[in-house]
């Protein structure tokens, strides 16, 4: 299975493609989407060619969206949700199912704890995937986004299997 992760950010929109296969997981790809423009709607659309290239050029079969939180900055909030927008309606244009986790959830399944600095998202990301050349911070958070997403389809599909067994 090939998993798309994705930090959503109106400036800088991280991306990293991981394979799973069984409890393997290798790293494909990652980066930096960085908007282009001066306005917000050249921004946005900066961002949607970037992502739809990434999405052409690696051929996801999944992807997975970070929540955005609340800032104190209400304007900033609603700007920030107009590029999750774009994070979610590029896969979606592509025809693939769309999972969306909040911060916390990815922290604490990708370091054991909710509330986690960059740095040990970092560290645990390049421990999940040994060798791995990371391009900044937010494609460490796409990466602990894909990561997230590969456990929690996982675990639906043992648990699906597992009723699938009790019911025959």
């Amino acid at each position: 299975m090939r998993v798309l992760g994705i930090d959503p950010g109106l400036r800088n929109m991280g991306w990293g493609v991981i394979d799973v296969a069984g409890m393997r997981i290798t790293h494909v790809a990652n980066g930096v989407c960085h908007s282009v423009g001066d306005d917000l709607a050249r921004r946005l659309c900066s961002l949607h060619a970037q992502l739809t290239d990434v999405v052409a050029r690696y051929a996801p079969e999944t992807a997975a969206v970070e929540h955005t939180f609340v800032n104190k900055d209400a304007a900033g909030t609603l700007k920030l949700g107009q590029a999750r927008g774009i994070a979610l309606l590029v896969p979606a244009q592509a025809g693939l199912e769309v999972g969306e986790y909040a911060p916390n959830a990815v922290k604490k399944t990708v370091v054991g704890v909710g509330h986690a600095a960059k740095q040990q998202i970092d560290h645990m990301v390049r421990l999940h995937l040994p060798g791995v050349v990371i391009a900044g911070p937010d494609a460490a958070d796409a990466l602990a986004v894909a990561i997230c997403h590969s456990h929690h389809v996982q675990s639906a599909g043992r648990l699906q299997a597992a009723l699938a067994r009790a019911m025959a």
